[in-house]
């Protein structure tokens, strides 16, 4: 029988413009467009999740707002349960502004809005978590309740997967409980440098593929000719394999499974497939 997944993160309405190349310090470009997108690093995993197969649970917060409302509604459509996601009176929903450029690298500068609110009311929503179950955390929401929700959640038997972006300093027994820690090669450096220990650490190279400690899989090749927008492709890998691990997958397995999502995730524009909001 498989587990459920439990998302704690944040939302985003990513506001995307297109151009040639990204600006100097200082310069100013023109851009091609602006659309309105769903994103946000929690609910772009947790849509990733959901399309893998598992049984997906959201726990954040928006705001009391046009984007908000239509968020809630999107992830109720893909069959994701929105309980757990707060509606906060008098903050926005939280934004992102995304460029991205020829050959689809992009930048982006978040707004945190209603994800700064998550809080202990979050934290519950984890209590009915148990062994086979996955809590799958980032670091776009207050670090306090995100390291309160791995103690409690592993303390039932769930696992943990901890996604150290962006990345930020987290205390050796929250680290520690994550089975496993995914970043890549810039939060590996971080990690180390910190003196961080996780017992189980999952490094991604991009288009060199991940080692999970002494597992090593090569990446799913996408022709440079098909790259259409890297916005999310981390997120997909980690939301497909949080799914991949509630099903009770082998190490191996689930690392191709987040790795042929991180390789579909860069053939659509946004960070999620079809990610429109009206």
């Amino acid at each position: 029988m498989s587990g459920r997944v439990v998302v704690l993160g944040s939302l985003n309405v990513d506001l995307v413009t297109r151009v040639e190349r990204h600006p100097r310090p200082g310069e100013t470009v023109l851009g091609d467009g602006l659309e309105q997108l769903a994103g946000g690093k929690g609910a772009n995993q947790a849509v990733a999740a959901a399309a893998a197969g598992a049984s997906v649970a959201m726990v954040g917060c928006v705001g009391d707002d046009a984007g908000g409302a239509a968020y809630r509604r999107r992830l109720e459509r893909l069959g994701i349960d929105v309980t757990g996601v707060r509606v906060s009176a008098g903050v926005p929903t939280g934004h992102a502004i995304v460029t991205v450029a020829d050959g689809g690298e992009n930048s982006v500068v978040v707004i945190p809005g209603a994800n700064d609110l998550v809080d202990e009311r979050e934290v519950a929503a984890v209590d009915g978590l148990g062994p086979g179950d996955v809590l799958l955390v980032q670091l776009e929401v207050p670090r306090a309740v995100v390291c309160a929700a791995v103690r409690r959640a592993a303390g039932r038997g769930a696992r943990v997967v901890l996604n150290t972006a962006p990345y930020a300093a987290l205390p050796p027994d929250v680290v520690a409980l994550a089975d496993p820690v995914v970043a890549n090669e810039h939060e590996m450096a971080a990690l180390a440098e910190a003196g961080a220990e996780p017992r189980s650490l999952l490094v991604t190279f991009g288009a060199n593929g991940a080692a999970w400690d002494a597992v090593t899989t090569p990446a799913h090749v996408v022709p440079s000719g098909e790259v259409v927008d890297t916005t999310g492709a981390g997120d997909a890998f980690c939301g497909a394999l949080a799914a991949a691990l509630a099903h009770g997958a082998s190490r191996g397995e689930a690392l191709d499974a987040a790795l042929a999502a991180g390789a579909a995730a860069v053939r659509h524009p946004g960070a999620q497939p079809d990610p429109e909001l009206p």
